[in-house]
């Protein structure tokens, strides 16, 4: 799977970069670009190489979705939009 849309990352802004992944994954959830449960998001590894920072950032920008209620993830399965986001 690769991304489509490819956020333009600011490197020495004021946000993290991590952060800024986490809102641009965070526009494609709620833009249903993933079905809750069912579709994996990008693993780390394809976010990792088509935007261009270290695994680290995208495990925290995970992390940050995570913290947020948006997404859990699955050992050996990947990471997936939760089911009731209005909740």
């Amino acid at each position: 799977m690769t991304c489509d849309s490819m956020p333009q990352l600011v490197h020495r802004g004021p946000v993290t970069l991590s952060a800024q992944i986490a809102d641009w994954l965070r526009d494609r959830i709620k833009a249903g670009e993933f079905t809750p449960m069912t579709d994996p998001l990008p693993s780390e590894t394809t976010l990792e190489q088509e935007l261009g920072v270290s695994r680290p950032t995208i495990r925290k920008a995970i992390e940050i979705l995570r913290d947020d209620g948006l997404v859990i993830t699955v050992p050996q399965r990947g990471t997936f939009v939760a089911g009731d986001l209005d909740g």
